[in-house]
C-alpha cells in the first residue's frame, strides 16, 4: 500500500467525517477529540506490516494520543481482524496500559443511522488505556453515549472501563 494515499485517505476522514458535528449524534462529532489531537500533531497514521502483533508489539506511543496503523482487508476478514485485536488488548496490550480499537471496512459499525466505519483499510487505533477511559467517562457525563444503541457500547466498552457505570 502507498503510504502517503493512506496517509491522505485516512485523514480526509479524519477531518471532514470524525471531526463533523453530525445530527444524528446528537450535534456530537464522531469524535469530540479528534481535531485537537490532530492539530496538536498527536496522530500517526502508518501502514502497517502483515501482522498487527508485530506492529503493537513494537509500538511507543511517543507524544502520540492515538496510533493508527492501517492495513490492506484483503488480508483478513472482518471477523479474524476483530479477534486478533481481542486478543492482542487481553493478553498484550492491556499489561502495557494501551487499548487497540479495530475497524474493518466489512465489520460495518453504526450508531443512530450513521457508518463509523473508515470503510476503505483494516485500521487499528491504539490509545493509551488510563487517557481513554478519562475522555470516556467525561464525555458519558456529558450526555455523549445517551442514545446510543446498547449493543454497539457493549461492543465498544468491551475490555475496557464502561464509563457509564
Amino acid at each position: 500500500m502507498d503510504i502517503e494515499k493512506v496517509k491522505s485517505d485516512i485523514l480526509k476522514w479524519i477531518v471532514e467525517f470524525v471531526e463533523q458535528p453530525n445530527r444524528d449524534l446528537a450535534g456530537w462529532p464522531p469524535c469530540p477529540y479528534a481535531r485537537k489531537a490532530r492539530i496538536d500533531g498527536t496522530v500517526d497514521i502508518r501502514v502497517g506490516r502483515i501482522d498487527p502483533l508485530v506492529d503493537l508489539a513494537n509500538a511507543v506511543m511517543d507524544n502520540y494520543e492515538v496510533i493508527a496503523y492501517a492495513y490492506d482487508p484483503k488480508e483478513f476478514t472482518a471477523n479474524d481482524f476483530d479477534l486478533l485485536v481481542q486478543r492482542l488488548n487481553r493478553n498484550f496490550l492491556s499489561i502495557r496500559g494501551l487499548f487497540a480499537l479495530a475497524d474493518h471496512p466489512e465489520s460495518v459499525e453504526t450508531v443512530n443511522g450513521v457508518t463509523m466505519n473508515q470503510g476503505t483499510y483494516a485500521v487499528v487505533f491504539l490509545q493509551d488505556l488510563s487517557k481513554l477511559n478519562h475522555f470516556a467517562r467525561l464525555l458519558a457525563r456529558q450526555g455523549y453515549y445517551n442514545g446510543w444503541p446498547e449493543e454497539y457500547l457493549t461492543e465498544l466498552f468491551a475490555g475496557r472501563e464502561d464509563p457509564r457505570l
